[in-house]
């Protein structure tokens, strides 16, 4: 996507500037610093915590903690060559993931400010090469807004309307537009957080979109060897971590590993826990994910993961295993230990806790089975109101 800025920044004394818009900690400034050899030079932000993270990871970047509506590209680059321009605006007010919420106007008019300041800096004797804008899948259904009996929601009738508007927008002032759905896992990344993109190119040249890397392990073209299998879940959790027993108490938890857990979990999150046993351990022999959030699905472990988002306290867990006993008092025991004596009594006396996902943010839909997630498959979005997935570990209980 960022294709045929590099020989103009290397040849040219004064290389062409790159502005983050929406900047937040910086995501997508690490990832134009990859593509294109540097940070960018300018990072707008209104959260100044978040743009202190960008700081950190980009000291050579000038940061304007701002809103952007009170800031003037003209302060910075009037008559300036812009090679590249990335806004990833508010994305909340158009994801499905709000349900039947209320949503803000001045929220879901971010993406107007790209066109405005396409026009100044047109008009102050700049240019600006390209423009991309990321955002939910939902952003193509912009349309107007109605008062309701909850708050102003979007028209169904209008549906679309305002980002035609948009798009109309930006081809007046000359750009060409094209936009795609990504899916991160296709490129390499453990996560299946899928995200519309829209590129905007004004410089004349032919907008070129990446060639998937990644692909589903039974992917004709990653038997072939044409491309890699997703990155899993499984691959980035830190197994090493301890996993606290569901059934101990806050402060039971506290005294063995001196961590702050919440307990007891609610019955919509046992329940996932249990469905994933049932699921990825008892009838299978790959450990999963469960969703403490997000309604019911299950992810196995070797496949990247799902949407993880910032809010409340922790949205997946995994299930690792253990052997623990079922008579004769002691405790769990490392599953690759050698198993301890199995005496003759009726009953087994050795059970196995094995790994799982559970989703701890959003729940299920009346009717619908609880949600946990296969480890094996990539991890869904991660996003900014909290970890929506957890570990969890069923022990073998004899």
């Amino acid at each position: 996507m960022l294709l045929d800025f590099e020989p103009r920044f290397s040849q040219a004394d004064h290389p062409p500037l790159i502005m983050d818009s929406f900047a937040g900690g910086g995501g997508a400034s690490t990832g134009i610093e990859m593509a294109l050899g540097r940070s960018p030079d300018i990072a707008i932000n209104h959260n100044p915590v978040a743009l202190a993270l960008h700081a950190a990871n980009h000291p050579d970047t000038l940061h304007l903690s701002e809103n952007v509506y009170k800031v003037d590209p003209l302060d910075h680059v009037a008559g300036k060559h812009i090679g590249l321009a990335w806004f990833s605006p508010d994305c909340k007010h158009f994801s499905k993931a709000k349900g039947g919420k209320p949503v803000e106007r001045n929220i879901r008019d971010l993406a107007w400010i790209i066109p405005g300041w396409v026009e100044r800096i047109q008009y102050s004797g700049g240019r600006v090469d390209v423009v991309i804008l990321e955002n939910v899948e939902e952003f193509r259904d912009w349309g107007p807004l109605q008062e309701t009996d909850r708050g102003l929601m979007p028209d169904p009738e209008a549906r679309g309307e305002t980002f035609q508007k948009w798009c109309k927008a930006l081809r007046r002032l000359g750009g060409k537009i094209e936009w795609r759905e990504l899916r991160a896992c296709d490129y390499g990344a453990p996560t299946i957080r899928k995200r519309l993109f829209v590129i905007v190119r004004f410089d004349g040249q032919k907008i070129v979109w990446p060639k998937p890397t990644h692909g589903k392990p039974d992917d004709p073209d990653v038997l072939a060897g044409r491309k890699r299998p997703w990155r899993t879940a499984a691959e980035i959790i830190d197994w090493s971590l301890p996993c606290p027993s569901i059934f101990d108490t806050t402060d039971e938890v506290f005294a063995k590993y001196g961590l702050r857990a919440v307990r007891p979990l609610a019955a919509a999150t046992m329940s996932r826990v249990a469905r994933g046993v049932e699921r990825y351990v008892l009838k299978a022999k790959r450990p999963f994910l469960v969703n403490l959030t997000h309604g019911v699905r299950l992810e196995d472990v070797d496949n990247p993961f799902g949407t993880i988002t910032g809010a409340h306290r922790g949205e997946k867990a995994t299930v690792a295993p253990v052997l623990t006993y079922g008579q004769q008092g002691g405790g769990n025991r490392n599953v690759e230990d050698p198993a301890h004596t199995i005496t003759a009594s009726a009953k087994d006396q050795n059970a196995l806790i094995a790994p799982t996902l559970i989703q701890t943010g959003y729940g299920e839909r009346e009717g619908q089975s609880p949600r946990s997630l296969d480890i094996e498959a990539p991890l869904g979005t991660i996003v900014a109101g909290g970890v929506k997935h957890a570990l969890a570990v069923p022990t073998l209980v004899g």
